[in-house]
């Protein structure tokens, strides 16, 4: 549970830095940082659960794909956490595109590699 838990505090500057600097991402929430957390969340649970079982499913298309379909499947686990956050809390991340979702997850991964090195996760 604790590992959970830094992970999900560690995603979560990683989305507070995601929507920081690009301009297609928007939190919606009062105060925003509660919509980046909620977003966070559930990134964290679907990274957890589902995300390692559909990226061994799919590796045969990812290898064909040279490594695009990834992008695809981040980019649905994106909207799918923006969803999920919107439909439970009312509160999570807009992302206005393919393109600021694929930016938004490399952002995140090397804020997130970052910021976890720095706390020993």
């Amino acid at each position: 549970m604790k590992a959970f838990i830094s992970r999900w505090l560690v995603l979560t500057v990683a989305a507070a830095v995601m929507v920081a600097v690009l301009p297609g991402m928007e939190a919606v929430g009062e105060p925003p940082i509660l919509g980046i957390a909620a977003f966070a969340l559930f990134m964290a649970l679907i990274n957890a659960s589902i995300k390692p079982v559909i990226h061994l499913l799919a590796l045969p298309f990812t290898i064909l794909s040279f490594g695009l379909f990834a992008l695809i499947l981040n980019w649905l686990f994106m909207e799918l956490a923006s969803w999920l956050a919107f439909s439970i809390f009312d509160v999570g991340v807009i992302i206005d595109g393919f393109w600021w979702s694929v930016i938004g997850s490399i952002i995140m991964s090397i804020v997130s590699s970052i910021v976890g090195s720095v706390i020993g996760e």
